[in-house]
């Protein structure tokens, strides 16, 4: 059985595929507790600008909007050959996942800690190893939800847009349908992620909420923007890997115009 799952191309690349989204959206999650600065990571100063009256406002994003443009790469590369359905699988499950990562992350900062251990990373700066686990990985609970939230929301938003996009489009304008669900699709997720996180969690003004999602959304867009040959040099590699005829079945059958 096994053999023959990996002598079918189409199903091997699709575990990978799977494989891959889910772990890089859980790292994602993982490494977004660090905020950093986009200005000070090109050698520039904070830019200090005003939005929505919030003052004193840099581009300053978490780490895991580093991955994230590539979750969303991702799911229009599955959403052109393997269908909407195989999208929403990959996505239910990968929430499933980082759910239960979260999970066992609390269970492991309420087990007991040795007592010789907090103090193993004094020579490091780190008087408290304990804390310093604690402060990583338990992340408040709005910001899990909102997160998970977003992302789900946004999954399903991007495959809609995609597939309304490509059934006016044809099999042209790969940029528009790939490029144009992401822009969409990521508004989405940036207002929902800090809506929740922040505006219900939090209690931030609606200003400081927009403002924050605007800064977000642009550098998401941009992202989007500048990763789009990435997707057409994917497909370049997967129509060869396919041929021509299985990728052209393959395509249609995520179209639903024909049994996949």
């Amino acid at each position: 059985m096994i053999h023959k799952i990996l002598k079918d191309r189409p199903t091997k690349l699709f575990v990978i595929f799977s494989a891959f989204f889910v772990a890089n959206a859980l790292i994602a999650e993982c490494i977004g507790t660090k905020i950093f600065s986009l200005e000070k990571l090109f050698g520039l100063q904070p830019s200090n600008f005003s939005l929505f009256g919030e003052k004193g406002l840099s581009v300053n994003l978490t780490c895991g909007v580093l991955l994230w443009p590539l979750e969303f790469i991702m799911t229009d590369i599955v959403n052109e050959y393997y269908g909407p359905k195989a999208v929403r699988r990959i996505s239910y499950t990968a929430v499933a996942l980082i759910g239960y990562a979260f999970i066992m992350f609390y269970l492991a900062m309420g087990v007991p800690a040795a007592d010789f251990w907090y103090g193993t990373g004094s020579q490091d700066g780190i008087p408290d190893m304990s804390k310093a686990f604690n402060g990583i990985f338990g992340q408040g609970m709005w910001i899990i939800f909102g997160s998970l939230t977003a992302f789900l929301v946004s999954q399903i938003v991007d495959v809609t847009v995609f597939h309304k996009i490509k059934k006016a489009t044809g099999e042209k304008k790969v940029w528009l349908r790939a490029t144009g669900s992401t822009l969409v699709s990521q508004l989405v997720d940036s207002f929902i992620v800090l809506f929740i996180a922040f505006k219900i969690g939090k209690g931030w003004s609606w200003q400081l909420v927009f403002a924050i999602c605007v800064v977000n959304y642009i550098y998401k867009s941009c992202m989007a923007i500048i990763l789009t040959p990435v997707i057409y040099f994917i497909e370049g590699r997967i129509e060869k890997y396919f041929g021509h005829e299985t990728a052209a079945k393959m395509k249609a059958a995520a179209m639903g115009k024909e049994e996949a």
